[in-house]
Parts: structure tokens; sequence; C-alpha cells
């Protein structure tokens, strides 16, 4: 089967080339890579084409700037393999990662693998995995908690996938409006414990720097997901961003209401507390209440 590894370029000269000797130093060598130039204002351009001129695995778009999401689909729509995935032009991959995940893409519809975040900096920690299959995308929406690692670029795709999916385009956190779509689609998601992505921090970044109103995009994605798919823990987790988003704009909360368990021995002693005071407040009053111990605690 061969690998479409698309990569979106833009203001990254000082990192692209590590991200590309990583990838065309890979053991599993049956891949193109789209380098898609998000008409990038620096010297990309011009590197993106001297590293197609030395390894013809390599294709270059150069397209007028559209953005994360757009550069992506321009890569999907490019794609001539049977399976796809993204690398960010500032992140690179561990040599034998494809090598290591390629095989398990005949059975399964996405493979995930491990990651090592924020790689750099004092916050860098390791995302692993167990081996497991999940023929059901809830439990490994909600067991696997995928939604902590929704990641674009630490998963293969099969191609059929992005048949009728795209990244949406204008708006941030776009991984997490399209991982979902993508599993509705699925039939079997493997998690494997070899290879690894190398996500570097980059302090100016969306993860970085995200404010009330980038946050509120990722609150919509999470929203549109709980209707479908939900439980105790993840819903606490969509009750941070929500007390976030709050603290932030003030808008009135979005998420809907839902009584936490408390003798639910999935919980931590913390979740367990946290649930507690939700279940005595409700959504809107504990933001308040989030926002008041912030204000509280900025002035002291």
């Amino acid at each position: 089967m061969k690998l479409s590894i698309v990569i979106p370029v833009y203001c990254v000269e000082s990192t692209l080339g590590r991200c590309l000797e990583s990838i065309v130093g890979q053991s599993f060598t049956d891949f193109e890579v789209i380098l898609v130039d998000d008409g990038s204002p620096d010297s990309c351009p011009k590197l993106c084409d001297e590293w197609a001129s030395r390894d013809a695995r390599i294709r270059v778009i150069h397209q007028k700037n559209g953005g994360l999401s757009n550069a992506r689909n321009t890569g999907i729509r490019a794609a001539i393999g049977d399976v796809i995935t993204f690398v960010d032009s500032d992140d690179y991959v561990d040599s034998d990662t494809y090598k290591n995940a390629m095989p398990f893409i005949a059975e399964a519809d996405i493979v995930e693998f491990p990651v090592f975040k924020f790689y750099g900096s004092d916050r860098q920690t390791m995302l692993s995995f167990s081996c497991h299959d999940y023929n059901n995308m809830s439990d490994y929406w909600l067991k696997g908690r995928a939604y902590e690692h929704a990641y674009a670029w630490n998963k293969l795709y099969r191609r059929q996938l992005f048949e009728h999916v795209r990244f949406p385009e204008g708006v941030v956190f776009e991984d997490v409006h399209t991982l979902p779509r993508l599993l509705a689609n699925a039939r079997l998601v493997r998690t494997i414990d070899k290879g690894l992505y190398y996500y570097c921090y980059n302090q100016t970044g969306i993860t970085a720097t995200a404010a009330g109103s980038e946050l509120s995009m990722l609150l919509d994605a999470h929203c549109d997901v709980i209707n479908r798919w939900c439980d105790d823990r993840y819903y606490l987790h969509v009750l941070n961003i929500q007390m976030d988003v709050y603290e932030q704009t003030g808008g009135k909360p979005q998420l809907p209401h839902r009584r936490i368990n408390l003798s639910n021995k999935s919980l931590s002693p913390k979740e367990r507390i946290k649930g507690l005071v939700f279940n005595i407040l409700g959504v809107r009053n504990i933001c308040k209440l989030n926002k008041t111990i912030h204000q509280w605690m900025g002035r002291r």
C-alpha cells in the first residue's frame, strides 16, 4: 500500500529541513510527499522546490495563503496513495514510524501511534498507547479518550475516509472537528505502541496562544460530539473548556446540562469533587465561580 504524506508549509524555513530529513530518511520507502506551500512569504517556496529536485518522491504545490485546513485539503485532493497521513512542518517523525505503522492499516481504517508532546519544552511528555482494536467508535472516543489526542498527524488513514470529509476552513482546532467525522465512516481503529511523532513546542502556535474566540471554536467542536458520545469524564473535560470560554468571553454557556454520577469508579477524587460542585451549581454558576476565583487569585 502506498502512503501519501501531506505537509502544509508556511513560515517554517528554520524547521522545514529537519522535518523533511525525518521523512526521506524513513525505513519505509513506498510513499509520496506532498508539500503544500501555503503562500509562505519567506524562503520556504524555494526550499520546497529544492527538496523536490533532490527526491523524486516529493511533489510541491504552490498556492495562495488559505490557512492550515485549506492546505491539508489541497494535499488530500492531490494524494494518490491508498493511505494518507499528515505532518506539520515544524515537527518531525522517528525513522521507523511508518515501517511500524503501515502493516496495521491493512485491516484497520485508522492507525494511531505514540507522540512526544511539546518536545523541546519543560512541558514535554510522552503520549503512549497499548496495542488495542476499537470496533466501536464511541469506545475509542470515550474509553480510549481520543478526545484528548484528536491530532491529525499521529495517525494513518485509509484514503476513502476522506471521500466526503475535509478539514473545516476558517476555524482553529480543526482536528477536533474532523476526527469524529472520519470515525463516522470507520469500522476499526487500531492503536499501537510503536512509532513516534515529535510534536515540537511552538510558543506562537494556537495551543499556546488560544484566546476566547479560538477556545469557543474548540468548544463548538466538542458540543457537536457530546450529543452523540458522552460519559462523565468526557463531560468534565468539555466543562473545563466551557469554563475557560466563559472566563474569557463572558458569553452564555452552551454546554448542555448533565448530572455527574459521583459513584462512577472511573472518576478520580479530583473529578468527583468537581462533579459534586457541578451537580450543586450547574453549568452557568460553576462558570461564574471559576471566573470569580481566578479574579480573586489575580488580585492577590
